[in-house]
């Protein structure tokens, strides 16, 4: 058996690919004859007929419900982050936001820090802890956040 070269007149789709379209409306044998596979009456059975997606029948539609812009936390903007390992190449012992400002950690604009990933052993003051690592923190220098707000 040989193998023909791929030529223009010789392309053809593989086999079992092409299924053949339903004939509608082909008489009762068919299975689709009559109404064409459509129901009796109603909206759906019409030429032109049915709504538009997310139409639900005169309510309000969901999309139109929901608000057009995402949800921005404020609190988020005024959240910085700070990794232990900074926190370890201060010079300083205690660690509070007017020194993390001032050594150019955090920005002015900053109410809260969040301080997250590895640590050597110093106190710091946050606001925030990631969860685990509060733990450690608390485990590893016997220290409690100053406000309690743990998150």
């Amino acid at each position: 058996m040989s193998v023909q070269e791929m030529q223009l007149n010789n392309l053809a789709p593989a086999e079992g690919s092409k299924k053949a379209p339903r004939r509608l409306g082909r008489g009762i044998g068919s299975g689709t004859g009559k109404t064409a596979g459509k129901g009796h009456k109603g909206q759906r059975a019409r030429a032109g007929g049915y709504h538009k997606v997310g139409f639900e029948g005169g309510q309000m539609p969901i999309q139109r419900r929901l608000p057009k812009f995402g949800f921005v936390s404020l609190k988020a903007l005024a959240t910085g982050e700070i990794r232990l390992s900074e926190l370890n190449s201060l010079p300083v012992d205690e660690v509070d936001l007017v020194v993390l400002q001032q050594h150019g950690l955090i920005s002015s604009n900053i109410k809260y820090a969040k301080v997250f990933l590895s640590y050597n052993g110093r106190t710091p003051e946050a606001h925030i802890f990631c969860f685990n690592w509060h733990h450690r923190i608390q485990i590893w220098c016997l220290y409690s956040c100053a406000r309690n707000r743990h998150f």
